[in-house]
């Protein structure tokens, strides 16, 4: 385990609300959305039990927390097969009119290398992560900026979505976020005290199994794994357990606060986190991830943000109770 904390693949927001959208108090205005009916329409059902939390490896950023490994057990729930994408999103906005973080401050964070948005829209670099821009006009329908769109890309994951975004939509769609420990629960896919969603090496038989950084970080990408930004949320392999892309692609906000200090007071019973916080719990790598700078593919790994930031490779997945019916996974490690 490094010392050095490198901080996360997705800068905290550091823009001004719009005037626009701006409430007397300062801040943005964000759609509350009413809770719908309990579903769990695309999800798996997890036996839940026993497992070992956190990084066996010793391989993580200390600041990030990773250890010590814990046992956890955990009440059978669901959690959504893939991350959810921009087509659901959509039917989501269209159906509640709802306005994300990003429209309300009118920016938010793109990749240097994909930024597609006339010079004035461009306004500075994120501090520390200088391949970070933020860029008026970015948000979820025009990911790079004002001139780009996603045509092409209803089942890629739906991308620039903060936490209180993520937590907008699983309410209305009658879901929740997963806590942190169902998340990695659910990633392992039934093996445990593994490094990744699939096993020890990260490219058994030479062949990619995640969407995350190859070449020169931060400026040459050679997509050997097909992917210069996003894959569609069904690419590559299912886990052990029937859920896609758990590592890379896109980052996925948990329910739970974060604290780097947590694990060595984790309950030992469905853990939801501290019960306080200045930032949101977030899983899986993304897009951008690259040993030589965020090693957080691994299914151990974790980071956080601020509940109001966005950026081009901010995603989720939900999930619920495991008290209904779904397609069920035997949920046991092996």
């Amino acid at each position: 385990m490094t010392d050095e904390h490198r901080p996360c693949c997705a800068p905290a927001v550091a823009a001004t609300p719009s005037p626009v959208t701006e409430t007397a108090a300062g801040s943005p205005t964000v759609p509350v959305t009413a809770a719908r009916d309990r579903s769990t329409r695309g999800q798996v059902r997890l036996s839940g039990g026993e497992f070992a939390m956190g990084d066996a490896f010793d391989e993580g950023y200390r600041a990030d927390g990773e250890t010590p490994v814990h046992t956890v057990r955990l009440k059978p729930f669901h959690i959504d097969e893939t991350a959810v994408t921009n087509a659901r999103f959509a039917t989501f906005v269209k159906a509640t009119g709802y306005v994300t973080d990003a429209e309300c401050y009118g920016s938010s964070a793109v990749f240097h290398l994909v930024v597609d948005a006339p010079s004035a829209d461009i306004l500075g670099h994120a501090a520390g992560t200088p391949w970070w821009i933020n860029v008026r006009g970015a948000h979820w329908r025009r990911p790079e900026g004002a001139r780009s769109d996603i045509t092409g890309r209803q089942n890629h994951p739906v991308v620039h979505i903060s936490w209180n975004d993520a937590h907008a939509y699983a309410r209305w769609a009658g879901k929740r976020l997963p806590t942190e420990a169902e998340w990695e629960y659910a990633a392992r896919g039934g093996l445990s005290g593994r490094r990744y969603a699939w096993g020890d090496e990260l490219t058994p038989g030479g062949r990619w199994r995640c969407n995350i950084w190859q070449g020169r970080f931060p400026h040459t990408n050679t997509a050997e794994d097909g992917c210069p930004t996003t894959a569609p949320v069904r690419s590559y392999r299912p886990n052990g357990f029937g859920l896609w892309n758990t590592a890379g692609n896109v980052w996925e906000w948990c329910s739970d606060w974060f604290s780097p200090s947590y694990y060595a007071q984790s309950a030992a019973e469905d853990p939801h986190g501290p019960e306080t916080g200045t930032a949101r719990v977030l899983r899986g790598g993304s897009y951008l991830c690259h040993d030589s700078y965020c090693n957080r593919y691994r299914v151990a790994a974790r980071s956080s943000n601020t509940p109001e930031s966005s950026s081009g490779n901010l995603g989720f997945r939900c999930a619920n109770d495991g008290d209904a019916h779904a397609p069920r996974a035997t949920g046991e490690l092996r």
